[in-house]
């Protein structure tokens, strides 16, 4: 193995270099080396040599009598396991899991944190409300609560060590003006075993978080260096492992932990999310928001590259991650600084700068501008406004004059046609009433001669009926 001699091997070899006239045919190259140098012995590595190898292995079962295939099969598969193990060298330190179960219970100690610290407050809030206002920090006032008690004892206490004097007179004065009410022992003992409680669990969360920076600087130093202890945690937990993050794209890297907001936008057809859980690294943060896409992009890029060397590579050094920081850093700055310099085409060539030429401009005296005093007067601007307003008035006047003999053309139009209708009327009666007495007399001899008083009666009747 890696090119060493073992004793078993050595010995086999020295009798076969008095009989060998011809080379021997060797797997690994860095063993034919040592067996020439050290035993004078010729060897010879091909891959006609390992394609030889390959057969004799297939075919061990035939060249070896005297062994079962169930045995040279559990012979095999042990073999294959030690040379794994040596090759993979296993160590405690290169365990991932650890990282994984240390940052998720770092995220459930801090809600519990979030949740008992509330309580405190809002429990205590009742007994002496103007604390809170006073004390923000939230370790320093579970630790007030723990050594005062009731607010009576306020005054008599010294809180010298926890408070600065001015905040310290300050919640003194508050606790002789306070407004809140009376509580028993049995209360005040349970709101001091509650913050020790708080105490207690944030000492066990600073001793776990150095605990897992020691982990993350063992396992992945330059993640650590690039990316930060939390959000490297944080990508190896989401990921399950080193070796399945290490797998990973730059991009998947870059919007890992923004799944469900991916196929959401793949869903309504909207813009992908840009960052995932890379969005709290410092590099990040520290950008402009109209940078924070690029910058995400490249530190996703440099991430990925940092895993992989820790992954895989056999160096433990966090020089790769300092150097990977550095650039980034750099090309934040041109990023912030692009309307001030013009970088050229290609990445080698210097930045070129234009270059400057002046040119001047021969004005001439403009003297339209001098006199303030309007060209034309008031007065004649007077009168052309009344001109103007009499074309007007006289053009509407017209307009309503046509309007109106439209009007009465029409109307003795319509009259004319009314007095027309009446007239044809008028003729249709009197033909009516000639006819009917014509149908009378028709009875009467034809050649008879009507009388002269029937056609004064009929003269009578006509006149009464116009």
């Amino acid at each position: 193995m890696e090119g060493k001699i073992n004793k078993q091997l050595k010995k086999v070899l020295k009798k076969i270099v008095k009989e060998a006239h011809e080379p021997l045919a060797v797997a690994d190259a860095k063993l034919g080396g040592v067996i020439k140098e050290k035993l004078n012995l010729s060897c010879i590595h091909s891959p006609v040599v390992n394609e030889l190898m390959r057969g004799i292995r297939s075919q061990m079962d035939g060249l070896i009598p005297g062994v079962e295939p169930r045995e040279m099969a559990a012979m095999c598969l042990g073999l294959a396991h030690s040379l794994s193990r040596y090759r993979l060298k296993f160590s405690a330190d290169k365990v991932d899991t650890m990282i994984v179960q240390a940052i998720s219970l770092l995220d459930d100690l801090d809600k519990e944190l979030n949740n008992y610290i509330m309580r405190c407050r809002e429990w205590y809030g009742w007994h002496f409300p103007e604390l809170g206002k006073i004390i923000s920090d939230n370790l320093t006032y579970c630790k007030c609560l723990q050594k005062v008690g009731d607010r009576k004892n306020y005054a008599s206490a010294k809180l010298s060590e926890l408070l600065p004097e001015e905040v310290e007179a300050e919640v003194k004065a508050a606790a002789e003006i306070s407004m809140g009410t009376e509580v028993s022992e049995e209360d005040i003992c349970n709101i001091l075993h509650l913050c020790t409680q708080v105490i207690e669990i944030s000492e066990y969360r600073t001793q776990l978080y150095e605990y897992l920076q020691n982990r993350m600087m063992a396992i992945a130093p330059n993640v650590t260096v690039t990316v930060g202890e939390l959000v490297g945690a944080r990508l190896i937990a989401h990921a399950g492992s080193l070796l399945n993050l290490a797998k990973h794209a730059a991009s998947t890297v870059q919007i890992l932990g923004a799944e469900k907001a991916l196929f959401r936008a793949l869903k309504s057809r909207r813009d992908t999310p840009k960052y995932g859980l890379i969005y709290h690294a410092s590099l990040v943060g520290q950008t402009s928001p109209k940078h924070k896409g690029k910058i995400s992009r490249m530190l996703a890029a440099k991430t990925v590259l940092a895993i992989r060397y820790d992954a895989f590579g056999e160096d433990s050094s966090s020089a790769m991650g300092v150097e990977n920081r550095a650039k980034l850093e750099a090309r934040l700055r041109t990023l912030e600084d692009r309307g001030i310099r013009k970088i050229s085409g290609t990445g080698k060539a210097l930045a070129k700068t234009e270059k400057y030429e002046h040119k001047s401009e021969v004005k001439t005296y403009d003297p339209s501008g001098d006199s303030t005093l309007p060209t034309c007067s008031k007065k004649r601007k007077i009168e052309q406004v009344d001109k103007e307003d009499e074309i007007t008035e006289k053009k509407a006047k017209k307009a309503k004059i046509k309007v109106k003999v439209e009007e009465e053309e029409e109307e003795k139009v319509a009259e004319e046609e009314e007095t027309s209708v009446k007239k044809k009327k008028k003729r249709g009666k009197k033909k009516h009433i000639k006819e009917e007495p014509l149908s009378e007399e028709e009875p009467c001899t034809s050649t008879a001669i009507a009388s002269p008083e029937k056609k004064k009666k009929k003269k009578k009747k006509r006149e009464n009926e116009d």
